[in-house]
Parts: C-alpha cells; structure tokens; sequence
C-alpha cells in the first residue's frame, strides 16, 4: 500500500506517542517535528481515511475536564499500519542512498 508523506507522519507520530495518541498530541508532534503547522480538517480527514485503509483503528476516549469534559479520539497504529509505514520508511532509504543534500 501506497502512503503519502502526511499519512506516514501521522502514523509515525501515532506510533510514537503510544497510548497517548490521540488528535491533538499527533497534531503537536507532526508541528514539532517538521517547523509547519498542521490544520486540524487536515488531521481528521487524513486520520479518517487512515482509518478506512485499515492502517489506524481509533476510539472515543474518556472526557476529561481540561478538555471542557470533551471526549479525545484515541489513535491506535495497526499491524497493516505498521508494515506500511514501515515499507514508506524502506524506500525512502533506499531511493537516498548515495545522495548528500546542500543546505541552502
């Protein structure tokens, strides 16, 4: 399975915060880690889709009162999310080999 570059961040993020992914955290990491922000349409419809693909499975988590008692929706990577995000990762490596980018 074909990903894109913001479907591998999220899931990368997701695999990364654990049992403490969900929207917004992914949200933040995706942020931290590459300078830009990240629209929150953006997030849930990418999320959705991952979804859809089998590659994520989420939930509703509890409400909690910092949230004004709104409920967080829970990220979970999958074992097809795993091998895809993996395989994203392979090629990346693999196509770079032997490259040495300038910095501007």
């Amino acid at each position: 399975m074909q990903l894109g570059e913001f479907e591998y961040l999220m899931l990368t993020a997701a695999a990364r915060l654990g049992d403490d992914a969900y929207g917004a955290a992914i949200r933040q990491e995706i942020e931290v880690a590459t300078g830009t922000g990240c629209s929150i349409g953006a997030l849930y419809t990418t999320l959705d889709r991952l979804e859809h693909k089998g590659l994520i499975k989420t939930w509703m988590g509890d409400p909690t009162p910092e949230r004004g008692g709104r409920p967080k929706r829970m990220v979970r990577v999958t074992a097809k999310g795993t091998e895809a995000a993996s395989s994203f990762y392979n090629a990346v490596r693999r196509v770079s080999r032997g490259v040495a980018w300038a910095k501007p």
